[in-house]
This record gives structure tokens, C-alpha cells and sequence, in this order.
């Protein structure tokens, strides 16, 4: 079934169904480090949303997710990624993250996220070759560079 995914593009229809997704993958963890409030959950988004790159995540043409793919000069940050909780561990998420970086791949240009510390997230991203590059009180920034490059770069 997690073969049958495809990205869509984002619409303004799509913003609130996809609050309510974020709020509901990642409220736990925002009230751990003290950083949640519904309006500053709906900011947040939102200026994620708006951005360039928001992509739907359709599995059998149904939407079960997002993702920020934000293309830039010299780097490629990927932000907003949410799946309905009942998709975590089916592999979709790896599916979908694979496909991502042979775009940057073909890109050649590193790929930089961040990820709220203590995040099931962090495990996710060191097992698809990112490498922690910091950490401050409330997130972990990370990289992954193009094949054929070593050379660590600072945010």
C-alpha cells in the first residue's frame, strides 16, 4: 500500500487539514520543551506553508501528509515533514525521504534540516546519513551532503 504515494502540490484548502496533522505529530513534543501554543503552532506553520516547495503527500491519491522542499544556490533545507501517525514506521517515511535526496543528489547540493531535540526524528535522520552538526536548548541542526563530497559545512 505505501507504494502507491506521489507528491501533490499545496493549496490553500490544504492548510488546515494539515495544522491539524502537524499539531497532532508533533504537540507532545513541542509541550516537552515548552515551545506550544496553538497560535504559535499556526504561525510556524504558516510561514513554512507559504514558503516555495510545500508539497502534499498522497497515498492513493488520499492526503496523508507534507513536506518543505525548499531548493536554494547553494543548499536545499527540508522542513514541514509530517505523516498521519498511523503511516510512522511503515516505511513510507524512508520512501518518501529517499526520493527527496536523489533530488538533491541530482542536484549536488548538500541537504540541511532541523530537528526538535529528543525527536524520534533525530534517529531517522542519522540512519539516512545526515551527521548532527549542533544543537542548541531546543533543536539539532542537521546535513547530509551529495555523494562524492566529505567536507562538512557549517549552518
Amino acid at each position: 500500500m505505501t507504494d502507491l504515494w506521489c507528491f501533490g502540490p499545496a493549496t490553500e484548502a490544504d492548510f488546515e487539514p494539515l495544522l491539524v496533522l502537524r499539531t497532532e505529530v508533533m504537540r507532545e513534543h513541542l509541550e516537552r520543551v515548552g515551545r506550544y501554543t496553538p497560535e504559535r503552532s499556526r504561525r510556524t506553520f504558516r510561514g513554512h506553508f507559504d514558503e516555495p516547495g510545500t508539497r502534499l503527500i498522497l497515498l492513493a491519491d488520499r492526503r496523508v501528509g507534507c513536506v518543505g522542499f525548499r531548493k536554494h544556490d547553494h543548499e536545499i533545507k527540508i522542513d514541514s515533514f509530517y505523516l498521519e501517525r498511523r503511516l510512522h514506521g511503515s516505511g513510507l517515511g524512508t520512501k518518501i525521504l529517499m526520493s527527496l535526496l536523489a533530488e538533491a543528489d541530482t542536484a549536488g547540493l548538500p541537504v540541511r534540516l532541523e530537528v526538535l531535540n529528543g525527536s524520534p526524528a533525530d534517529r531517522f535522520y542519522l540512519r539516512h546519513g545526515f551527521v548532527k552538526l549542533k544543537e542548541d536548548e531546543i533543536e539539532g541542526f542537521y546535513e547530509r551532503l551529495p555523494p562524492g563530497n566529505s567536507t562538512t559545512t557549517s549552518c
